[in-house]
C-alpha cells in the first residue's frame, strides 16, 4: 500500500513541479485551429452524405422505372 502511496506522491510531484504547462495563448490558437477544422469535416461529411443520398435516390428511381 506504501508503494502506491509513494507512487501518487511522485505522480503529483511530477505534474506539479516537472511538466511544462501550454500557456493560455497556445491553448486559444489550438482551440481554435481544432474549431475550424472540425467545422470545415463537418460540412465535407455533410456534402459526401447528400450527395451519396441523392445518387443512391436517383439510382434507386431509376430501377424502380425500370421494372414498372
Amino acid at each position: 500500500m506504501s508503494s502506491f502511496v509513494d507512487f501518487l506522491k511522485g505522480s503529483y510531484n511530477e505534474f506539479r513541479h516537472k511538466v511544462e504547462w501550454p500557456k493560455w495563448t497556445d491553448l486559444q490558437s489550438s482551440t481554435i485551429v481544432v474549431t475550424i477544422a472540425t467545422v470545415i469535416l463537418a460540412l465535407f461529411t455533410f456534402g459526401v452524405d447528400e450527395l451519396f443520398s441523392k445518387a443512391i435516390s436517383n439510382i434507386i428511381g431509376m430501377l424502380i422505372n425500370l421494372f414498372n
